[in-house]
């Protein structure tokens, strides 16, 4: 598909705004309604022991102060990705979390 910095424009598209954070450090002070995201490993494809495909995987949380489904953003992230799919959803401190696997 493409570099994590084109990654990083379409989620900031998606959100409609530029708090999109890859693999923010602990004393990063982040603004909700966010995405978050973090590299996560390399699947690769092979045929006749030759690499033929490299897809980067990445974590992405969508997080947010409004309840689930309130909100449009993860089916437009599930929309727009085809290789994407959405793993689970939580609450944590007063928080809710979309979580989703891509490779990219």
């Amino acid at each position: 598909m493409g570099n994590r910095d084109q990654l990083q424009a379409e989620l900031e598209d998606i959100l409609g705004s530029s708090n999109v954070y890859f693999q923010p450090p602990e004393s990063k002070k982040i603004n909700y309604p966010c995405i978050r995201y973090d590299y996560n490993s390399t699947a690769t494809r092979r045929a006749s022991n030759v690499l033929y495909k490299a897809d980067n995987r990445y974590t992405i949380y969508y997080i947010t102060k409004k309840p689930a489904l309130s909100t449009d953003i993860p089916q437009k992230i599930l929309h727009r990705f085809p290789m994407c799919q959405h793993d689970q959803h939580y609450i944590s401190d007063n928080l809710h979390h979309d979580v989703f696997t891509l490779y990219y």
